[in-house]
């Protein structure tokens, strides 16, 4: 558990790091850890090398005490002479720092001279040597002090016999750890400057690096709470494009939806006083008595009415925009949509005498079921408005097949239509410009102008498009055609139509 809770103080203390913290900690540390590496790695090295200059000198002591040595005694008993002072070996001493010791073994591995007490070689010379001689190098202990000893086999003949000699020639280690230490010592230096050179490097070019990036930051914290411009930043790095883009995406969408309640709280605004300052106009005339009290009340409804389909319009065409920052919207069959909304305003349609007509085939489309079903009662609705009683009220959902601009481009599923005719006067060409506006309509009473611009709206945000054309025969306008086209998710079916006419 506390290995856990270490590692997790490590990672949360990784995360609080600065972008400059994190690129300087991510190359000064495996910098760092090579250069340790490495240091240790060149220690064993100098000691190595100071081990090869040194025992040349361990040797050179060897064969200088092998020339002072002789044979004496008999044919049948030939015996090791030696006469070597230790004055013979301080030529071979570099400095005060460290001492040579020396033993000579005889023929039959008695003692012959120096000290005693150092241990007695038992090892085997190397079969193969880097030296012209029978040498063995091995490390040891004398006296309680690390000593590295060289062992030289030397054949001895004199005129009363010949022998092998062993002679075993040991050196305190003090003069071989300094000139290491020092090499080390030497190497550390150079490479923490070299590591202070790279960290100063890295410093400044992490700073340079991250100079656009405390620009772009100080641009943006300088800006008003109300400024969704596009950030402008040209001498931004490539490697920051796509946050910046992506942040202007999100500006935008946000310019939109703020420009949408803007235009939403100025529209609320300016309707509803119209129709609350009426109603409050006739309240008070009921109350003076200015007119019989059925006939006040049922005023002052009309005026509710009015007021209440006006909220409720608005209300949808704020809903639109909001369905729009949703994102995808699931699939549906608008066919069966179109079906409903026939069936609930089929009252409607009787009560005002229409010849109805209704045909639809499957339409599967990508859009909210309010959205949907939302954009066909506006026009079905729209259509009922404006239709003489007794006259003819088509709808008709169908699919069109994709238009290619060239041979080989891939085959897309189309698009599906909804066609609602009517059998009204149509639109003059001065309305038609500012028809799909909100607020404007086309003459008929208790409009409140939206219905329209929540379709342009609705039409919009699934990626289709909505036509308004005028139906004309005989050179006279016998209605008007309401086109909305929507792309289509599947291939293209065969189409079927199914009638539907609702009872009188």
């Amino acid at each position: 558990m506390a290995e856990r809770a270490l590692v997790g103080r490590a990672l949360a203390w990784l995360h609080r790091l600065s972008m400059r913290g994190r690129l300087l900690l991510g190359i000064l540390l495996p910098v760092s850890v090579l250069v340790v590496a490495n240091s240790f790695s060149l220690y064993q090295q100098a000691q190595a090398a100071a081990n090869t200059a040194y025992d040349r000198t361990l040797l050179a002591s060897a064969k200088a005490i092998g020339e002072l040595l002789d044979v004496t005694g008999t044919p049948d008993a030939p015996r090791l002479l030696a006469s070597v002072p230790y004055s013979a070996l301080e030529a071979f001493e570099a400095d005060n720092r460290s001492r040579i010791y020396f033993k000579i073994t005889g023929f039959q591995g008695e003692m012959v001279s120096g000290f005693e007490g150092l241990p007695t070689w038992r090892g085997k010379v190397p079969d193969q040597g880097i030296y012209a001689a029978l040498v063995d190098f091995y490390d040891g202990v004398y006296l309680g002090q690390p000593v590295r000893v060289a062992v030289l086999l030397q054949p001895v003949a004199g005129q009363v016999g010949q022998g092998m000699a062993t002679i075993q020639v040991a050196e305190t280690l003090e003069l071989r750890q300094t000139l290491a230490r020092q090499v080390l010592v030497d190497t550390l230096w150079r490479q923490a400057a070299l590591l202070l050179v790279i960290a100063a490097v890295v410093w400044w070019v992490v700073q340079r690096a991250t100079r656009p990036v405390r620009a772009l930051s100080a641009a943006i914290s300088a800006r008003e709470a109300d400024d969704l411009s596009p950030i402008e930043a040209p001498q931004a790095p490539r490697e920051l494009m796509p946050l910046i883009n992506a942040t202007n995406e999100a500006l935008q969408r946000q310019a939109r939806l703020l420009a949408h309640q803007q235009r939403f709280v100025r529209d609320a605004s300016h309707q509803l006083r119209t129709p609350l300052a009426v109603l409050k106009v006739q309240v008070q005339s009921a109350r003076r008595g200015d007119l019989p009290p059925q006939q006040a009340l049922a005023e002052i409804e009309h005026t509710v009415d009015g007021a209440t389909r006006l909220a409720n319009q608005m209300l949808a065409l704020a809903k639109v925009e909001q369905l729009r920052q949703q994102g995808d919207a699931p699939v549906l069959d608008w066919a069966d949509t179109v079906r409903e909304v026939a069936l609930d305003l089929a009252p409607l349609i009787a009560e005002a005498g229409l010849d109805f007509d209704l045909a639809t085939v499957p339409a599967p489309v990508r859009g909210h079921a309010w959205a949907l079903r939302e954009l066909t009662r506006n026009l079905l609705h729209n259509a009922l408005k404006h239709s003489p009683p007794g006259g003819a009220l088509a709808v008709r959902l169908a699919q069109e097949a994709a238009r290619l601009t060239a041979p080989d481009m891939a085959h897309d599923a189309g698009q599906a239509v909804l066609t609602v005719a009517d059998s009204g006067p149509g639109i003059t060409e001065a309305l038609r410009p500012r028809l799909m506006q909100p607020f404007t309509g086309a003459g008929s009473p208790g409009g409140a102008g939206l219905g329209l611009a929540i379709c342009r709206e609705i039409v919009q945000s699934l990626g289709g498009s909505l036509s308004l054309d005028n139906r004309a025969s005989e050179g006279r306008i016998t209605g008007l055609d309401a086109t909305v086209r929507l792309p289509l998710l599947t291939p293209r079916v065969p189409p079927r139509a199914v009638a539907d006419n609702p009872p009188p």
